[in-house]
């Protein structure tokens, strides 16, 4: 479906803790939950089929609304590592890499497709970040556009604060030449 914002994702009442286990649970809980608590047989993540799933295809602008981290931390507990999608809301794909989650966008006729191949009884997709694409259970590819920079990091399991720590040696090249070049930036001793 479009439009699906980050409250459905991982509603506000399970947004209690800053730690990034646990989140599962609330993860598409008013799809997943019958209006008694129990379990929703129809909702797609119920299905003994996908509730292993690594990899989610959503409709159009998906992750709109708020901006809360916990929607990418709530999939990443559930073992989605990918998330496919005509479009994303821009905090939510920012937030999708900071959290070692492939956000791919393809167009909407393919997503439409894929989404059908899913329903199929052999439902196995593979999404190659380095060859950019996602192969269908029957074979056919799709490629999928990345930053080089995000691609790097990802494929080297880096989060922002590593790839700053593997600048290092730049950064202090750098600031050895700042202080060199305007000491008086520097702060009194």
């Amino acid at each position: 479906m479009p439009n699906v914002d980050t409250d459905m994702i991982i509603p506000k009442q399970f947004l209690k803790t800053t730690t990034r286990t646990g989140l599962a649970t609330g993860l598409f809980h008013e799809l997943k939950t019958n209006a008694d608590g129990s379990p929703n047989p129809d909702f797609v993540l119920n299905r003994p089929e996908y509730a292993k799933a690594s990899i989610l295809i959503a409709g159009e602008n998906f992750g709109c609304g708020s901006s809360r981290e916990h929607a990418p931390w709530a999939l990443l507990d559930q073992g989605i590592t990918c998330v496919i999608a005509p479009s994303f809301a821009d905090i939510f794909h920012n937030n999708c890499y900071k959290n070692a989650i492939l956000p791919v966008r393809l167009p909407v006729d393919v997503c439409e497709k894929l989404a059908k191949a899913a329903g199929g009884s052999n439902h196995i997709f593979t999404v190659d970040l380095a060859t950019q694409t996602v192969t269908t259970p029957d074979g056919e590819t799709h490629k999928f556009d990345i930053d080089p920079g995000r691609k790097s990091n990802l494929m080297a399991g880096l989060d922002e604060i590593g790839a700053s720590l593997n600048a290092a040696p730049e950064i202090d090249a750098f600031e050895t030449g700042r202080r060199l070049a305007m000491p008086w930036l520097e702060p009194a001793r």
